[in-house]
């Protein structure tokens, strides 16, 4: 049996987040709307596991149209209210509101820029950042960039931005590759 990488080892056993991993994870999207999703549901994962949001995911891409962004900023309070009752959601009213929240500052950001995207990768200048991770020392969870985009982010109105949340998400578009270097999903 082949031994694992230390990179792959936070995804196992759970199917859906090795899936996520193996195909998703520190892969590069320049898809708004994908770009929305991975934004709202990193900032959905405050205080708990990817692991538990990732087995939402599909719950959430229900309540949320898909993370259609034109739809989630015209969400009315008492529609954001009914997925407090969700019980395949996180029932945390302020997560809840932020998606609509973030999907309101979205829009300016698509008016300010022409995309989402655009946006983003501004902050790396189109470039994709590949950290050279050998062991778990090695592993940053903040940068000097998720730091200057989540202050950009909440000076914008969003929420559940901070840095480390922000570092994450921009793992989660590929913006980081994160991958250890013998990963090979990498």
């Amino acid at each position: 049996m082949k031994k694992e990488s230390g990179c792959r080892l936070w995804a196992l056993p759970d199917p859906l987040l090795t899936k996520y991993h193996d195909t998703e994870w520190c892969k590069i999207s320049h898809d708004d709307r994908y770009i929305f999703e991975m934004l709202c549901l990193e900032g959905q994962s405050v205080g708990l596991s990817f692991r538990t949001i990732i087995n939402k995911r599909a719950a959430y891409k229900k309540a949320f149209f898909n993370f259609n962004i034109n739809k989630c900023a015209k969400m009315t309070d008492s529609y954001l209210k009914e997925m407090l009752k969700n019980k395949d959601l996180i029932r945390n009213k302020s997560k809840i509101f932020s998606i609509r929240k973030n999907a309101i500052a979205v829009k300016e950001i698509i008016k300010e820029y022409g995309s989402l995207d655009a946006y983003v990768w501004s902050y790396t200048k189109g470039k994709q950042i590949v950290n050279k991770i050998r062991k778990n020392k090695d592993i940053i969870t903040v940068s000097n960039i998720s730091t200057k985009m989540s202050k950009d982010f909440k000076k914008r109105g969003m929420a559940f931005v901070g840095p480390v949340i922000t570092y994450s998400f921009m793992q989660s578009i590929g913006m980081v590759n994160d991958h250890f270097v013998d990963c090979e999903y990498r």
